[in-house]
């Protein structure tokens, strides 16, 4: 099989294919006999039909009888009987049969242009947290609000089908089927139809690096899914130097590519992957969403280079990754914590100086917390390669209580880094609900079995005892428990919200950023050769763009609130004044704009 074409792959090295001559089955065991059971509704057999061994682990049959609608399991000769690791639906839960799925959906995006990483303003959203509803249908009628907004794309948590019915997505044990508690797979083809007729591109979140605790039937198929040497924070890694293993998850981008019309995606903790293949499982990834005219980023820690240089100069190929050093400058100047991987930054003005020079702060230094140095220098990479953020599901979500930066910072504090993140020239990432600053959290929750579920709480409350604040037993206590519903149902966004004046004035200030980011500051402004850094006045920073026509602006911000001078500024400019084009503490914006206020803010100032 080539997995280079464009066209979309008629048949999968796994998984069930639906026809008009019944349905194709084929999966990879260590099994020296396997069968496909068909379920009647009501959960008999309807039929037993034994497979043939098609070479290399590989066993195929053809159901005359198959049909769309069909629920079906494998067998390998005993009692037992396994989901299909590559079901395209699991209308039961993960543990139940596997439905057969016609891939016949009425795609009205003929017209659809898939966005460069350059033209992207990004939006993270978790389905079942968006909507009161929590549904693919549900998000749809949210679009118009993110079209209006002025964002290019929205960003979805992973749907890989996952155990119980509420779970962040990182458990996820079926990569080809769309969890069942958001909807069916043409619902989730609608969502992002819909999606492209309000011109959102569609970033889907993938998980490579592990599968989750309850649900994973990979090793009754086969014990060499998993690589027998690298491990995971969360388990064993799959043994992407083997062939079938591989071929599983290139073919899972084909798939959303080619059978939902995903435009990209974002590669789930790329630092846990391990791969000695000749060519990268990163790079094969790449070229499969880059030649159907998408693009893959990466969540990755180690400050790598190497992810997003090209093959041909010792890279992986990647297109772009999240530059986390940017939230964690930020959050450390605006809250002052110092706790886990916070405690490698001081929160200076110099550190958000050289970090925004360069793209991340850490470029091999030896870190703190763990004596090891981190990074090398990304100031060669085209800037929208790198995906800033001031909030984001992990950061938000990985605070004991689910507390986003607008619950931790006066609202002029969360107004200026705002606008800082939304006019730099690096490719911004919103977390939803940002925009008009939530007060709903987004909280750790997971629907295990109780078991497992206990576990899961006891770890949780277990990551907290190094911080200072959660030290003492009886006051990680209070920390919510991820198995309790009311944790969920907590962080589900409240979009009456958006109507309050206050959240109208920053919904304006978001919108008001994206259409002066869209009008004056493109790609070719973005370019690293048409904008430089400062530092004025010891806490001023200042990003100065030079204009294709219209001369130069500033991007003064001042985060520490010490209040900063236009006609100063001017004259470090070189400039006679300074036109205000935004402020971010503007009445419009729900700011007070007082002439002697010293309330953090940012600026964009055209020069005259």
């Amino acid at each position: 099989m080539h997995l280079s074409l464009l066209e979309p792959i008629q048949q999968y090295s796994q998984g069930s294919t639906a026809s008009n001559t019944g349905t194709h089955f084929r999966t990879w065991a260590a099994h020296r006999a396997a069968n496909v059971i068909i379920y009647r509704e009501d959960g008999t057999v309807a039929r037993r039909i034994p497979m043939m061994a098609a070479g290399n682990g590989y066993f195929t049959v053809q159901d005359s009888e198959g049909r769309p609608g069909d629920l079906y399991k494998y067998s390998f000769g005993g009692d037992a009987a396994f989901p299909d690791p590559a079901s395209r639906y699991q209308p039961q839960g993960v543990h139940g049969p596997s439905m057969v799925v016609a891939n016949d959906f009425q795609w009205t995006d003929k017209d659809w242009k898939r966005l460069s990483l350059s033209d992207l303003t990004i939006y993270e959203l978790h389905i079942g947290a968006f909507t009161p509803e929590g549904t693919f249908l549900a998000a749809k009628e949210k679009l118009q609000h993110l079209r209006r907004l002025g964002v290019s794309a929205i960003e979805i948590m992973p749907v890989a089908d996952f155990p119980g019915t509420r779970n962040w997505g990182y458990d996820g044990v079926s990569a080809y089927a769309p969890a069942r508690v958001y909807g069916a797979p043409d619902e989730f083809r609608s969502l992002i139809d819909v999606a492209h007729t309000n011109g959102l591109a569609v970033i889907l979140d993938v998980v490579y690096n592990h599968f989750g605790p309850d649900g994973n039937y990979l090793g009754a198929y086969h014990p060499d899914y998993f690589h027998r040497a690298h491990k995971t924070p969360w388990g064993s890694a799959f043994n992407f130097e083997l062939q079938p293993v591989r071929q599983f998850f290139l073919e899972n981008i084909a798939y959303w590519m080619d059978e939902f019309h995903i435009d990209g995606f974002r590669l789930d903790a790329t630092h846990t992957i391990a791969d000695n293949s000749d060519v990268h499982i990163f790079t094969q990834i790449a070229n499969i969403a880059r030649e159907r005219g998408g693009f893959v980023t990466a969540e990755d820690e180690r400050n790598d280079t190497r992810l997003i240089t090209d093959i041909d100069h010792g890279g992986f190929g990647l297109d772009g990754c999240w530059a986390d050093d940017f939230h964690h400058v930020v959050t450390v100047m605006l809250t002052g914590t110092r706790d886990a991987y916070f405690k490698n930054y001081e929160g200076t003005c110099a550190e958000l100086v050289t970090t925004l020079q360069q793209g991340w702060l850490f470029t091999g230094q030896v870190q703190k917390t763990t004596g090891r140095p981190r990074g090398n220098d990304p100031s060669s990479l085209p800037v929208e390669e790198l995906i800033y953020c001031i909030s984001n599901h992990d950061q938000v979500g990985n605070r004991a209580y689910g507390e986003r930066l607008a619950h931790l910072v006066s609202p002029a504090a969360f107004r200026a880094a705002s606008a800082l993140l939304l006019l730099a020239p690096y490719t911004p990432l919103l977390f939803m609900g940002q925009e008009w600053a939530a007060r709903t959290p987004f909280q750790f929750f997971t629907d295990h079995t109780a078991e497992l579920g206990e576990k899961i709480i006891a770890g949780r409350r277990c990551e907290f005892s190094e911080f200072a604040a959660f030290r003492d037993p009886k006051i990680r206590e209070t920390i919510p428990s991820p198995q309790a519903e009311e944790t969920f149902l907590r962080s589900k966004l409240n979009w009456d919200e958006c109507l309050t004046t206050k959240a109208s004035g920053l919904i304006n200030l978001y919108r008001t950023c994206l259409e002066l980011r869209k009008r004056l500051l493109d790609s070719h402004v973005r370019s690293r050769k048409n904008w430089r850094v400062s530092r004025v006045a010891d806490e001023i920073v200042v990003v100065t763009y030079d204009l294709a026509r219209d001369g130069r602006v500033l991007l003064v911000t001042d985060l520490r609130g010490t209040g900063f001078n236009s006609d100063e500024l001017a004259n470090a400019a070189g400039a006679t004044s300074l036109n205000t084009l935004f402020g971010s503490n503007a009445p419009e914006f729900s700011g007070d704009q007082r002439a002697e206020s010293t309330d953090p803010q940012t600026a964009l100032l055209q020069l005259r």
